[in-house]
């Protein structure tokens, strides 16, 4: 005898799309990431280890939400001394505001297959609306018979919105940590009974 298995996507409106239902994030599997510019030359890279998150996708999929939180000391851009800066008052000021968050306020398509993830960002004792560009990466039922779905996001924001403004003009000109941040997540997401 064979046991069925529920579908792990489904077609709305000519799109691939989750079943409906919450999931929560699998942290193992999911990256919240970030780069800004160094020195106006290169990029720089870190992630956040800790975090959690829950998204419901509704029957209609602009019912659908997302809301995470993410502490803000698990900053990791592979370099102890940069990362204990970033912790300090003169960026994320850990002490002070230990989490971020994002909720969001509104999905909307955004075509070929993307979704337009409109949401309210709180960082640094700051809240403004920040937008984020959504793929769907698909949908499988793992080995222990759980519904897993797949999301890519990226969005980008300017930190001196968020009250972080520490810089260091440099000789030649420019600054030493560019104003521009791009958030690049890559979340995979278990259904819950």
């Amino acid at each position: 005898m064979t046991t069925a298995v529920a579908p792990t996507t489904r077609t709305v409106d000519g799109r691939e799309i989750p079943p409906a239902g919450t999931y929560e994030l699998d942290v193992s599997h999911s990256t919240v990431g970030f780069f800004v510019k160094h020195l106006m030359v290169a990029k720089t890279r870190g992630r956040f280890g800790r975090f959690h998150g829950t998204v419901v996708i509704g029957g209609d999929p602009a019912d659908s939400s997302v809301e995470v939180e993410i502490d803000m000391a698990s900053v990791d851009t592979r370099d102890e001394g940069r990362d204990d800066h970033l912790r300090s008052p003169d960026f994320f000021d850990v002490e002070q505001y230990p989490t971020m968050t994002y909720r969001s306020t509104r999905v909307v398509s955004a075509g070929h297959g993307k979704w337009a993830v409109d949401g309210d960002l709180t960082a640094h004792g700051v809240t403004r609306p920040v937008q984020l560009l959504v793929d769907f990466e698909g949908g499988v039922t793992d080995p222990w018979g759980n519904a897993r779905a797949g999301f890519s996001a990226t969005a980008e924001l300017d930190r001196e919105d968020f009250g972080i403004t520490f810089n260091q003009v440099l000789e030649g000109g420019g600054v030493m940590v560019g104003k521009k941040v791009s958030i690049e997540i890559e979340a995979e997401a278990v259904r819950q009974a």
